[in-house]
């Protein structure tokens, strides 16, 4: 396949010595409702996540001056619909080949419709697209075979890390090498234990293969001291159980008031970042 993956550890290669090469990124979307992250370097272009509707994602590309028919590869990350719901949909409409695992595309398969160019890899592995390379990292989220993804160019390292489950073992040495990231902040805990929620949803929520919360965030990036990255974007918020001040909040609590968040919408694109 195009790009053929390789079984390398996200984080074992080591840092290139060159940063000539801009990478740029967006988020489409995120939240329960929908995500799509779009990244760009040396002429590559990549879309994780197919959570919303072609036309949508056409229109969200469009606000950076970027179309969709461009991309070079859509890549899915598991299998819950608020990621792959529209995959089969950018594929038939835009063009773009898939990336995903077997197990992930078996779990989707009756609603993706027919695929006629599927490019598999399995968690763990890097996808090599020119100078880009996307290194991918098995979480404990409760999906068939969920991977979050480091997106590398020349020493430049972009981190892709919602749906996590919890701070699993390793998550933090990664996110001490990354140049910036777009970090799940999906729920303040004081809003989950006194919301709505039936009591096995807020369980689900806050357990081992669920999301992380404001507080599990910031304490990451506070741990991560000096090797933190140069900006996080707050990414997968909960509707019903956060608000982005909540969020912004408990990070600069953590690490200062001068620090660099952006915010990952669950309503519109973000900002156009550099990394």
């Amino acid at each position: 396949m195009n790009g053929a993956a390789r079984g390398v550890h996200p984080i074992r290669h080591p840092l290139a010595s060159t940063y000539n090469r801009v990478m740029r990124t967006f988020s489409l979307q995120s939240g329960s409702n929908g995500n799509a992250i779009y990244v760009e370097a040396d002429g590559v272009r990549l879309l994780f996540d197919a959570g919303i509707s072609g036309a949508l994602a056409e229109r969200r590309m469009a606000v950076h001056g970027r179309n969709i028919r461009d991309v070079t590869a859509l890549i899915i990350s598991h299998d819950h619909i608020d990621h792959v719901r529209s995959a089969g949909i950018y594929q038939r409409k835009f063009g773009l080949p898939i990336y995903i695992t077997r197990r992930t595309l078996t779990a989707t398969w009756c609603n993706l419709g027919k695929l006629s160019d599927v490019r598999h890899f399995q968690s763990g592995d890097s996808l090599s697209f020119g100078h880009v390379v996307v290194h991918t990292l098995r979480t404990p989220h409760d999906a068939a075979d969920g991977v979050v993804f480091v997106v590398e160019c020349e020493g430049k390292r972009l981190g892709i890390f919602t749906d996590l489950g919890h701070p699993f073992h390793g998550l933090q040495n990664v996110l001490e090498q990354v140049d910036a990231a777009f970090l799940e902040c999906n729920y303040d805990p004081e809003m989950l234990e006194t919301g709505s929620y039936p009591p096995v949803l807020k369980a689900r929520i806050r357990g081992d293969a669920g999301h992380i919360s404001n507080d599990e965030s910031a304490s990451l990036l506070r741990t991560c001291g000096r090797r933190r990255p140069k900006w996080i974007a707050v990414a997968h918020l909960s509707q019903e159980n956060n608000r982005p001040e909540l969020a912004f909040a408990a990070q600069h609590t953590a690490v200062g008031r001068d620090y660099p968040v952006y915010h990952a919408s669950r309503y519109e694109c973000s900002e156009f970042l550099s990394v």
